[in-house]
């Protein structure tokens, strides 16, 4: 049995390499679950949000700037906001387009930062 050592530096960088990578199923071999690449949002009276899963994903690259605040749990959003611990609009005011507002004034390309653009009434 041959031991190597792993210096602490390589370590800390393998270790980010397969947190960025999806996490340890990656690093087990399983493909990392990413969700669905569109995902339709409850958008109440304003109507339902297509909401682009996969496009965030290729920009932001680290899942928790989003999931910090919700788990990755189909219609997680919807079951926090009827037991009360999400607000109506906290996503969308907190992350959305708060997200989208600091990019466009960082001069980056940003996503819609108005209700309208995004909510397709029935």
């Amino acid at each position: 049995m041959t031991i190597r050592i792993i210096t602490r530096k390589k370590l800390i960088a393998l270790l980010i390499a397969m947190l960025t990578a999806g996490g340890w199923a990656w690093a087990s071999g399983a493909p990392p679950n990413r969700g669905a690449a569109e995902i339709i949002l409850e958008g109440g009276t304003s109507g339902k949000v297509a909401f682009p899963h996969q496009r965030h994903q290729e920009k932001l690259t680290d899942c928790n700037i989003c999931h910090a605040a919700f788990p990755q749990k189909t219609g997680i959003i919807e079951e926090l906001k009827t037991q009360g611990k999400l607000a109506k609009k906290q996503i969308m005011n907190e992350q959305c387009t708060k997200c989208h507002k600091e990019k466009k004034q960082a001069g980056e390309k940003a996503g819609p930062t108005t209700c309208t653009t995004c909510h397709v009434k029935p």
